[in-house]
């Protein structure tokens, strides 16, 4: 195979890697706008297959009706809720799992075509794979989450787990730009083991943060303390509000202070490491693309938080938590690519080799190589 078609070959890869990152954000949004509409509980049956035809028929609104009907969440806090508005709920939840089989189907569908025409290395393959595993498990952390709501007294999912969700799928947008990243078809030089070692470090820091924000987006934490630099003149709250909740480990979760107050602090530490390591690229690599990936990295990180203090300042709008939720996927995917590239890539592209096909079909799955 000659350079260019390796290239080529590179870039098809490379492209569909991006598209499914592209669909993971569009799936986040959609979360969060089914989420912030409290529609998450509108359907109560987890069908994989035939869940993907909502109701067509008013016999079959009626039936779906009337087992969210039978939720906690519509006794409490929807009793009286019409037909009309319960399909605006409906469509919110319906569309998010569409999506979430429109993504598999994006991952699978072109998966198997690469693979078959030896496409993918072994590495990528395997990275492939240990994607698909999580994005399977997500499913199920999806449906668990949606049960925890549908419990006895319950009129929202359970925080953990909403945060939970959130993570893996940020986990699996993070994996996708690695990978993608990974494939570049030119040679980077890694840089100093300083500025390598807290460019990986990025990443994590933003799926820390990440994770807050689903607790705080779970325990609706959002919605107290609407000021800012203080939280009602508190720069810190009393520990007896912080720890209120018996016991205390519960806190750290049902609390919305303290949920709150840890958003706002590992906010100010991601900030303050981004900043240092921008600085830190520019005078140990001043203009080499190393350099310029940190101050984007730190460049997004402010925009970042100065759209969540808004966010919180105007008490949460859906407009606002939604870009907030958008932008965050934003800063950990240009983390992850910095992080990716720090490392270096000492190789320039070359034709990959198949990955052996089962059953002694290795010819076939090499096919095109």
């Amino acid at each position: 195979m000659s350079p260019s078609d390796s290239q080529r070959r590179a870039g098809a890869v490379r492209a569909w890697l991006f598209v499914l990152a592209a669909l993971v954000v569009a799936m986040v949004a959609v979360g969060g706008a089914t989420r912030l509409t409290g529609s998450g509980l509108s359907i109560t049956e987890w069908r994989p297959v035939t869940g993907v035809v909502p109701p067509l028929s008013a016999a079959d609104w009626a039936m779906e009706f009337g087992k969210y009907r039978d939720t906690p969440q519509y006794r409490i806090l929807n009793q009286g809720l019409g037909l009309s508005d319960f399909k605006v709920l409906y469509a919110w939840e319906w569309g998010h799992r569409l999506l979430g089989r429109i993504v598999g189907l994006a991952f699978f569908l072109p998966l198997v075509a690469f693979w078959w025409r030896g496409m993918l290395s072994r590495r990528l393959g395997l990275g492939l794979l240990a994607l698909g595993i999580l994005g399977g498990a997500q499913g199920a952390i999806g449906w668990i989450m949606v049960a925890s709501g549908l419990q006895p007294g319950m009129t929202a999912v359970a925080p953990i787990k909403l945060a939970l969700h959130l993570t893996m799928a940020s986990l699996i947008l993070a994996g996708l730009v690695w990978l993608a990243a990974g494939a570049r078809g030119d040679t980077v030089a890694p840089v100093p083991t300083r500025l390598r070692a807290v460019a990986l470090g990025l990443p994590a820091l933003v799926l820390v943060q990440i994770f807050l924000g689903g607790l705080v987006a779970g325990s609706h934490a959002g919605l107290v303390h609407n000021t800012w630099p203080t939280m009602d003149g508190d720069l810190i709250p009393p520990a007896a509000t912080l720890f209120s909740v018996r016991p205390w480990i519960e806190n750290f979760v049902d609390n919305a202070t303290l949920v709150q107050l840890d958003h706002r602090l590992s906010a100010y530490l991601l900030l303050l490491v981004a900043i240092l390591h921008a600085l830190d690229a520019r005078i140990a690599r001043p203009g080499s693309p190393a350099a310029r990936r940190a101050a984007g990295v730190a460049g997004l990180a402010l925009a970042q938080g100065a759209l969540g203090i808004a966010t919180l300042l105007l008490g949460v709008p859906l407009w606002a938590a939604l870009a907030h939720q958008v932008l965050a996927m934003a800063v950990l995917a240009i983390a992850t690519v910095h992080a990716r590239l720090s490392r270096g890539l000492a190789q320039a592209p070359r034709a990959v080799s198949p990955i052996p096909a089962p059953f002694g079909f290795e010819g076939l799955a090499g096919r095109g190589a």
